[in-house]
């Protein structure tokens, strides 16, 4: 079992962590401003695209989406925001991914790397562990949303590249590319969509039990709660009753 689509998929039933309605509207609005850096029109931004219809999906208020927007754009005045990927390591070797948005690189790195001391990991060096991902979109669908054939039928046609068991989901992987026209193919068939990102999947898992899968929860939990960080990548692997027991 993935231990990425899992962890997605329980924070969101559970409405953990990011359920802090300032907490999503902190990280979305950051994610449309580091994106509008590249361009402000959505319609030719894909990044920005993608970032805005998450926040709509939050129902952020159009205001605070077009003032974010300007900001990145620099027709608003607003902190400078710089994009930084940290890497280390969890219990039994588990390699993560810590992308942050910070507008102050040195208090940001002091305090990641007390989260993963603090919580049983190590900071590691650039390049230490980012070797094991690739960036790929991946879609969360519940199984009783959807048949395994007729699902991939819709997600080949649409350019997604695997429909992966996971569990009580499926598992849609794409090229990045691909992952706008999959996405909108798939719901635009009435599917629910779970869960939607295009982010850094592991290429291989380590499984945990016991002390060190509760161990590595922690560990998420504490760099997920940073005001800074926008999203966490791991390649951890846990049976879904032992992830359930220790997410409660």
């Amino acid at each position: 079992m993935s231990g990425h689509s899992k962890w997605a998929t329980i924070k969101h039933k559970k409405g953990a962590l990011d359920a802090k309605r300032g907490k999503i509207f902190t990280r979305l609005i950051r994610e449309i401003t580091m994106a509008a850096k590249h361009g402000g029109d959505p319609e030719k931004n894909p990044q920005l695209r993608t970032a805005v219809a998450a926040a709509k999906a939050e129902n952020m208020p159009a205001d605070n989406i077009k003032r974010a927007i300007q900001r990145g754009t620099g027709e608003l005045p607003g902190a400078t925001y710089e994009e930084v990927m940290f890497e280390g390591y969890g219990p039994g070797g588990v390699a993560l991914l810590v992308e942050v948005s910070t507008d102050n690189r040195n208090r940001t790195v002091s305090e990641i790397r007390h989260a993963f001391g603090k919580n049983g990991g190590n900071m590691g060096e650039a390049g230490s562990v980012a070797w094991m991902f690739h960036k790929k979109g991946s879609l969360i669908v519940p199984k009783a949303a959807a048949a395994e054939d007729k699902l991939m039928d819709i997600v080949l046609e649409a350019g997604g590249e695997d429909l992966r068991d996971d569990g009580d989901n499926w598992e849609v992987l794409t090229d990045p590319s691909a992952f706008e026209a999959v996405k909108s193919a798939v719901e635009k068939s009435g599917i629910k969509v779970e869960h939607a990102e295009v982010g850094m999947l592991p290429q291989n898992y380590v499984k945990l039990e016991g002390h060190a899968a509760g161990t590595m929860v922690r560990l998420l939990e504490a760099l997920e709660e940073h005001d800074d960080v926008q999203h966490v990548w791991s390649n951890f692997d846990m049976d879904a009753k032992t992830l359930e027991e220790v997410a409660s």
